[in-house]
């Protein structure tokens, strides 16, 4: 009985006292040891697949097939890159990529957000029922609508059309633009909106001087969730356009089963197909941790 109370007092959280009067809670060094380990050994776990993917991109093909796998290349070459480059359709692929994944977030943004601004801001019969489901419509398999979705593409011409996969990802990521910019108009005081226009400012002017700068960051966060999606969906682009005019997931999934083992150049068009992602992402990283309404309000 001693020894429980004594292990229970050793790894209970210590409380401080700092010089400020603050109290400051603590754990045992052992915690904090196993919390690190854990901590690095789930890194670890999940940064090996990218890394190994590094490694088998810069591989030459001897060293890939060998029986024995290197954790590093013994001779590093960039052919694998410019195999990925000059095989048929990549360039193509990509700039296919490009063009939807673009079409696809402007559109879910322009929509979504006036969605969401008539949502959050206006009163109006049904609005409760929208807002469920938009909600409801986030947990339908998107997979199960592929069927009808192909037909009804096909009665407008549309099917193999970059234009009606745009469509198609627009609608894929629209009601989670709607959800998302809804809670971030609604978190906007009311009061701005009272005050411009006891200044003069028409709806219009409110919109485009108070409502639309400050959702800035969420309109970023929300582009960021659109981008991935529709730069990594490939099922529906696969099976509505033909290999020319597909995007670079799309590709990957050719490539694999036209190479056979040819797994450098495979390796090396995934890097090249997230770095698109990454570069997106590092450019409007700024905006994301923005305030939403950091200095609207004056104190």
């Amino acid at each position: 009985m001693a020894a429980d109370v004594t292990s229970a007092v050793v790894t209970r959280p210590r409380r401080r006292k700092a010089d400020d009067g603050v109290i400051t809670v603590g754990r045992s060094r052992t915690g904090t040891v196993l919390a690190n380990t854990a901590g690095v050994i789930f890194s670890v776990l999940m940064l090996f697949p990218v890394y190994w993917v590094l490694n088998t991109a810069f591989k030459p093909a001897d060293e890939v097939l060998a029986l024995e796998p290197t954790f590093l290349p013994a001779n590093p070459t960039l052919d694998n890159f410019v195999s990925a480059f000059k095989a048929p359709l990549f360039l193509q692929d990509m700039l296919n990529g490009v063009i939807v994944t673009l079409l696809a977030v402007a559109g879910a943004l322009v929509v979504g957000f006036l969605g969401a601004l008539s949502i959050a801001r206006f009163s109006f019969y049904g609005r409760k029922a929208i807002i469920l489901v938009v909600l409801v419509v986030q947990l339908i398999p998107f997979l199960s609508l592929l069927i009808p979705l192909f037909l009804m593409l096909q009665s407008a011409n549309l099917t193999n059309s970059l234009i009606g996969v745009s469509i198609t990802y627009l609608v894929l990521i629209l009601p989670y633009t709607v959800w998302t910019l809804r809670g971030f108009i609604s978190g906007i005081p009311r009061e701005l909106d009272e005050a411009a226009l006891i200044d003069g400012c028409t709806r219009a002017q409110v919109f485009w001087r108070i409502i639309l700068p400050l959702t800035g960051p969420g309109l970023v966060a929300t582009s960021v969730y659109g981008f991935i999606q529709a730069w990594n969906e490939f099922i529906i682009i696969n099976t509505l356009n033909s290999p020319e005019k597909q995007n670079l997931m799309a590709w990957l999934l050719q490539n694999q089963t036209t190479r056979g083992t040819a797994w450098g150049p495979l390796m090396a068009g995934a890097i090249i197909t997230s770095i698109p992602v990454v570069v997106f992402f590092l450019i409007i990283q700024r905006n994301i941790a923005t305030g939403l309404t950091a200095g609207a309000v004056k104190g």
